[in-house]
């Protein structure tokens, strides 16, 4: 599912839109989903928060039970209020905050580590009651290897770095349409 230059344009706005309502209460328009049909499909996706190149908030969904558009709505607001491991973004932030939006595929197994394609394949994880997920962009922007990728994950799971070493883990991977509000305006020149 790729979207096109135009749609990617509507869900990065609407999603700063969504970070911004959430500060004023304001409605949020629904797309024409005649024109724009891909907003309307069921894709799940991940709303990554950037500020000055640090990761500020990321959240999403791996499958979704409603529209494209709502998904990114739902997510750009929990990545900025609601993940974790950061404090809640204030609506003063909001302006420099860079908007990154993932599409996800659906969930495919993978039957062996040497499957995973770095760059191209995100990883999940679910084993023993932990789950962990981590973006296809992920290790290309910590110049991961196919085995540091493993122990990433197993961290973001809860388990130690090497546990992938001595535990068969089922794995599901996944590919992601990746755009960000600098690759638009790059793309748009």
């Amino acid at each position: 599912m790729e979207p096109t230059l135009e749609e990617k344009k509507i869900l990065l706005e609407i999603a700063r839109a969504s970070i911004n309502s959430f500060f004023t209460g304001e409605n949020i328009p629904e797309p024409d989903y005649q024109k724009y049909p891909i907003l309307k499909s069921h894709a799940g996706a991940f709303v990554t928060l950037t500020e000055k190149r640090i990761l500020r908030g990321c959240i999403g969904y791996i499958i979704s039970d409603q529209p494209l558009f709502d998904t990114v709505c739902e997510a750009a607001v929990q990545a900025s209020q609601h993940d974790p491991r950061f404090i809640s973004v204030r609506h003063s932030e909001v302006e420099n905050i860079l908007i990154e939006i993932s599409i996800l595929s659906e969930p495919f197994p993978l039957k062996s580590y040497g499957e995973i394609i770095i760059g191209k394949h995100g990883l999940i994880l679910e084993e023993k009651g932990h789950r962990g997920l981590l973006l296809p962009q992920v290790p290309i922007e910590h110049k991961m290897d196919r085995d540091q990728f493993l122990d990433a994950i197993c961290r973001k799971s809860g388990f130690s770095a090497g546990y992938w070493k001595t535990h068969e883990l089922s794995l599901n991977g996944f590919t992601a349409t990746v755009f960000s509000e600098s690759s638009i305006s790059s793309e748009s020149i």
